[in-house]
């Protein structure tokens, strides 16, 4: 496609992008149980209103835009005061998870050179379930990555003597998560801090799904155990807004117990002609219009509001398990949040995940083991039935044989 020689009028241009999506998930309607959180909407508007608001100011100048400076550092305040943080904890907004990640990676490892000295290559020792951000970053920072495998016991939580045995000299994290993607299990982050803290190695815990549903969760009475600033030995948490916060993309928060560790994350450079820049983050434009949509719908909602979304969602997760269940189906782990992934123990749990997809339902799965995955949202307490419904079609399409024409399953 070549730019136009003359400009197309807006109208025609707005029904052909609405035209465009016409084959994408369907997520409006509830049929779609990953990448989008749909909190009903009214959320949806109080994110666009509030992001067209600022959609034109740039992050990258505080000086220029003292109103996103102020959002800002409130939305820090505003996690911190869910996530104990203690005096003197601090952070910044980031693109996403995989940003929050990186920036927590890169501080990590600029202190243990400072305070460490360490000069050759650090390594980073995760469960085999953390995200693969982790990689990434690695991968940019040319640090080594030590995936363990996960206890024997069926729970699918880290394994902390073994990421014990797998630490040495050179580690410069070690990583949690609360809960993590495959199986929606958060790991045992105090059990992982004393590991930490016996070793003098900076804990990471990565909450950016649960960051913003667990505390709530715990306000509504789950039994949601320690992951946060509350375990002592964590440095650094990574929450990501647009997920369970319910802000428009791309919204993240990267969080520290201290300045100390903090200062250690930030880009500073005067080697060059221009004005000397400093910039938090990996990115230097950020989107104002990110900044003030997570301000605003964190006030919209307010405690009372995330209690009723996030107690709204576990309850569907029960609903969801519970008809599971009763279909056969064998649930992964002990899954507390929004997260849940389960498996048929007789059939082929990817024919069933291909058999949904053709009834219209954009789903996740993981393949360790191979299982059905769903990241539930308040929109989804309105189509459990009719997504079981559709499940015990599609389990007695495979028990069956008549499976007709297969796809390739879509991972995500």
């Amino acid at each position: 496609m070549e730019i136009p020689a003359h400009g197309r009028p807006w109208d025609e241009i707005r029904v052909e992008l609405v035209n465009r999506g016409s084959g994408d998930a369907n997520w409006r309607e509830g049929k779609t149980a990953v990448y989008v959180f749909n909190a009903g909407p009214e959320l949806t508007q109080v994110q666009k209103e509030a992001y067209s608001l600022y959609m034109s100011e740039n992050g990258l100048g505080p000086m220029a835009f003292p109103s996103l400076a102020q959002m800002e550092r409130e939305v820090i305040q505003m996690a911190l005061s869910i996530l104990n943080g203690p005096d003197g904890a601090t952070g910044a907004m980031t693109s996403g998870g995989t940003d929050s990640i990186t920036m927590a990676m890169k501080a990590a490892r600029d202190f243990a050179r400072a305070e460490k000295g360490h000069a050759e290559q650090g390594n980073v020792v995760l469960p085999f379930s953390a995200h693969p951000a982790f990689d990434k970053a690695a991968h940019l920072m040319d640090l080594e990555i030590r995936r363990i495998p996960l206890k024997d016991d069926g729970s699918y939580q880290a394994d902390p003597e073994r990421m014990n045995v797998a630490c040495d000299d050179r580690t410069i994290m070690l990583v949690g998560s609360a809960p993590n993607f495959p199986h929606g299990i958060i790991d045992p982050i105090k059990a992982l801090g004393k590991v930490a803290a016996s070793k003098d190695i900076w804990l990471h815990t990565d909450a950016c799904v649960g960051g913003y549903f667990a505390p709530f969760a715990r306000m509504n009475g789950v039994p949601v155990p320690p992951f946060d600033f509350g375990v002592p030995a964590v440095r650094s948490i990574s929450a990501d807004l647009h997920k369970y916060g319910y802000a428009a993309k791309g919204a993240s928060t990267v969080l520290f117990r201290s300045e100390e560790f903090y200062d250690h994350m930030p880009f500073s450079n005067k080697e060059w002609n221009g004005a000397p820049m400093k910039t938090p983050t990996l990115a230097g434009t950020r989107p104002g219009g990110a900044i003030s949509a997570a301000w605003a719908v964190m006030n919209f909602l307010g405690i009372d509001g995330y209690c009723e979304k996030q107690g709204l969602v576990c309850q569907t997760r029960e609903r969801v398990a519970e008809g599971l269940k009763k279909l056969g189906f064998e649930i992964l782990g002990d899954p507390l949040l929004g997260l849940i992934a389960f498996r048929h123990p007789e059939e082929d749990n990817l024919a069933i995940y291909g058999e949904m997809y053709r009834k219209g339902w954009f789903t996740s799965m993981t393949t360790q083991p191979p299982s059905l995955h769903l990241m539930l949202s308040p929109k989804h307490a309105e189509v459990v039935d009719e997504y079981l419904t559709h499940l015990k079609e599609s389990l007695a399409t495979v028990a069956s044989g008549r499976q007709g024409n297969q796809i390739t399953p879509r991972y995500s």
